[in-house]
C-alpha cells in the first residue's frame, strides 16, 4: 500500500515535470522523459526511505547505491519503452506523449517494485 502511495506521487512528479519540459519549455522528448524520471527518482527515494520502507534496514551507502543503480536501470527501461511508443507507435502529440509516458512508467515500475523490496530496502533481521 505504501509503495503505491510513494509510487503514485512519483508518477505525478514524473508526468508533471515531463509535461513542463516537453510542452512548456519545448525540450526534446527524450530529454524531457529522462530528466522527469530522474527528478521522480529523487523524490521516490525520500518517500521510500522515510515512509514506505522506514521499518526496514537503516540507511547505508550500500542501500543508497543500490537504489540509484536499480533506479537508473528503471530510467533506462522507461526511456526505451517511451522511445518505442513515442517514435515507433507515433504517440507524439500532447495526448499520445502522455499515454506513452504513463505506459512506460507503469511497465518499469514492476521492475522497480521487485528490486526495491527485495534488494534495496531489505528487512533488518536485528529489529525482529
Amino acid at each position: 500500500m505504501k509503495f503505491g502511495v510513494v509510487g503514485g506521487s512519483g508518477v505525478a512528479v514524473n508526468l508533471l515535470v515531463f509535461n513542463l519540459l516537453l510542452h512548456g519549455f519545448g525540450s526534446p522528448p527524450m530529454t524531457a522523459t529522462v530528466l522527469a524520471s530522474c527528478v521522480a527518482m529523487g523524490t521516490n527515494y525520500l518517500g521510500f526511505r522515510f515512509f514506505a520502507y522506514r521499518d526496514r534496514a537503516s540507511r547505508t551507502k550500500r542501500q543508497i547505491a543500490l537504489f540509484f543503480v536499480f533506479s537508473g536501470i528503471g530510467v533506462a527501461m522507461e526511456s526505451v519503452l517511451f522511445y518505442a511508443a513515442y517514435h515507433g507507435a507515433d504517440m507524439s502529440g500532447p495526448i499520445g506523449s502522455n499515454i506513452a509516458k504513463a505506459l512506460s512508467i507503469v511497465l518499469a515500475s514492476a521492475f522497480r517494485f521487485l528490486v526495491y523490496r527485495t534488494w534495496v530496502f531489505q528487512h533488518d533481521a536485528r529489529r525482529h
